[in-house]
């Protein structure tokens, strides 16, 4: 006859997996809240590189056309449907229909990154080979945008693979308390963060992201970019989060739903870092 009955204890509640819950990416971007439609269309306006000019002999100062250009991203809609029946859900374990409201809601936000990524993925202008990450080759990005007369002011974007944050971390220039704005260890900042975390360093937002192209491999791709050389629309009067119950085949569902587009709206304001993530990965 057994001595002992051991109970189990079941935790009610749930850990999140680890996969991206949030996106990371939509505030780094110049957003359209869609109210009705299919496409939107930025207008990207500029002088055309004009230098300025002198009265003609007629008296007259000579006029010019403003360089003007559309850029419409056309929207698509995206959905994560997340089924399970009323007994899975009275013999689980924690509360289910919770856990199926917080997973579809992750498989968006990660759609809302990914379809950044793919737009910020059609520029041309890159680094060359894929090398490791170095500080060398964030200056390298840098000047590529300065070169191009992207403004510095504060709107400039690192997006980058965990390996090359990893190699950064281990400059001293970025290690420095006294030259990173948001500090790696910063004292003031809670031990747990439920959101994720980032940097600013030489005045640029620095973003690590598990699912750029390429990410672990000898050939990734890192992007810095200006605000508005990408242009998102999102529907935000037509998202959708919703939880219900279907009594006749008794089961419940969690449905998120969302509307979006993003389109590259100046080529010369990313730059595509090609990165070596291999020896860190």
């Amino acid at each position: 006859m057994a001595q002992t009955a051991f109970q189990t204890q079941y935790r009610q509640e749930f850990i999140k997996g680890f996969e991206q819950h949030q996106t990371l990416l939509r505030e780094t971007t110049t957003t359209e809240a869609v109210i009705k439609g299919n496409t939107a269309t930025f207008l990207v306006a500029d002088s055309g590189g004009a230098s300025a000019v002198t009265r003609g002999a007629n008296g007259l100062i000579p006029a010019r056309a403003d360089n003007v250009n559309q850029f419409s991203a056309t929207l698509a809609e995206w959905h994560d449907l997340s089924r399970k029946t009323n007994f899975d859900i009275f013999a689980g374990q924690s509360n289910q229909r919770a856990a199926m409201q917080m997973t579809t809601m992750g498989v968006v936000n990660r759609k809302i990154d990914s379809d950044i990524i793919t737009a910020l993925n059609t520029g041309t202008v890159n680094t060359g080979t894929a090398v490791p990450g170095s500080v060398q080759l964030f200056t390298k990005a840098q000047v590529k945008l300065g070169n191009a007369s992207v403004p510095w002011d504060g709107n400039i974007t690192f997006l980058c693979t965990p390996a090359f944050l990893g190699y950064l971390e281990q400059a001293p220039e970025f290690a420095n308390a006294q030259f990173v704005n948001v500090k790696p260890n910063a004292g003031d900042m809670p031990d747990w963060r439920d959101t994720p975390q980032a940097y600013r360093w030489r005045n640029v937002l620095i973003v690590a992201h598990p699912n750029l192209p390429g990410v672990g491999t000898n050939n990734a791709q890192c992007f810095m970019y200006h605000k508005t050389a990408i242009g998102h629309a999102f529907d935000t009067s037509g998202l959708q989060s919703l939880v219900g119950y279907d009594e006749e085949q008794d089961y419940s569902w969690a449905r998120c739903s969302v509307y979006l587009g993003s389109k590259l709206l100046q080529n010369s304001g990313v730059i595509v870092v090609n990165h070596d993530d291999s020896a860190l990965s």
